[in-house]
């Protein structure tokens, strides 16, 4: 049974930063696309960035060159480095994968639907 486990949260004041991790286990082969997103109170869940096994990279533009999404392999595991953060950047995040190990990382905007296993979130507060 696949599993994904967020840790890294916290509540920073703005610029500052906060690295996400997420643990992935229970599958065979590890997962081609993983993902980070994000959902706000009151607001959609929304698609922050994917990382396909080729290196492939996917930002939503609002992170864009503040955010850094990367993997471990070896360690079955996903990052988000985020820099500069700021109140808007107030969420809970989550990772995210699709449930077939081998599909590729979609084409931007991230659609929750292409994602089929999720961990269960970490808080990130961002004051000001």
């Amino acid at each position: 049974q696949v599993q994904l486990v967020e840790s890294g949260g916290g509540s920073v004041q703005a610029g500052g930063s906060l690295r996400l991790s997420c643990a992935a286990s229970g599958d065979t082969y590890s997962s081609r696309c993983m993902a980070w997103f994000r959902q706000a109170p009151g607001k959609e869940r929304e698609g922050v960035a994917a990382i396909d096994r080729d290196g492939t990279t996917t930002y939503v533009d609002s992170v864009k060159g503040r955010f850094t999404i990367s993997t471990d392999n070896a360690k079955n595991t996903l990052y988000l480095q985020m820099n500069n953060l700021n109140p808007e950047d107030t969420a809970i995040y989550y990772c995210a994968r699709p449930e077939t190990w081998y599909y590729a990382c979609p084409p931007a905007p991230l659609r929750v639907g292409y994602f089929g296993y999720w961990g269960q979130g970490t808080q990130v507060t961002v004051s000001s």
